[in-house]
This record gives C-alpha cells, sequence and structure tokens, in this order.
C-alpha cells in the first residue's frame, strides 16, 4: 500500500477583517471523503472548524477524493489561530496532515 501523505497551503497568511480566506488540502490519493479541519487557537486545544454544534455558519468545507478546501467567509479577529486538515485512516484513527498560521489585521 502506497504512503499516504497531503499538502495543505498556504502555511502562513495574513488577511483582514471581513475577508473570505480559503485553505487547500491535497492528498496523493483517493482519502474518501475522511478529512476535516481543525481550528486551535493559542493556547487551547484543537477543535472541530465545521460539522459541529457552536461554529460559525461561516465556517465551511468540501471536496472529495484527493482535493479538498475549508473556507472562512467573513474573517473576524476571533478566527485568528492554527488550522490543521486531518484524515481518518480506519484502524489508526486521527492524523495531522498539515497546518496553516494566520493572522488578521
Amino acid at each position: 500500500q502506497a504512503l499516504l501523505f497531503v499538502t495543505q497551503s498556504p502555511s502562513s497568511l495574513s488577511t483582514s477583517l471581513g475577508d473570505i480566506v480559503t485553505l487547500t488540502c491535497r492528498a496523493n490519493q483517493d482519502i474518501s471523503n475522511f478529512m476535516a479541519w481543525y481550528q486551535q487557537k493559542p493556547g487551547e486545544v484543537p477543535n472541530t472548524s465545521y460539522r459541529a454544534s457552536g461554529v460559525p455558519s461561516r465556517f465551511s468545507g468540501s471536496g472529495s477524493g484527493t482535493s479538498y478546501s475549508f473556507t472562512i467567509s467573513r474573517v473576524e479577529a476571533e478566527d485568528v489561530a492554527t488550522y490543521y486538515s486531518t484524515m481518518w485512516l480506519l484502524g489508526i484513527g486521527l492524523r495531522t496532515s498539515g497546518r496553516t498560521n494566520s493572522q488578521c489585521s
């Protein structure tokens, strides 16, 4: 079985309040939608970035196969964090695949 890896971009970004931001993640093979995005604020543990109660509606994720994206439709100051693309592997569990450090001005 080929080694599974992904590439997340950008690795860092600087944005302004109200902007639209999109992060992308590409895998080297089909991961059958077992992709999730997590947000980690300074001094806190990672939290699911979408598909969970309490997650802002301005957060959305999409994709399939080998290409995935995560979008913040209107950036707010509280969105400054590190964002991780992650994959679930059967029998192994959660694997961190990439990260993006964000700043807002």
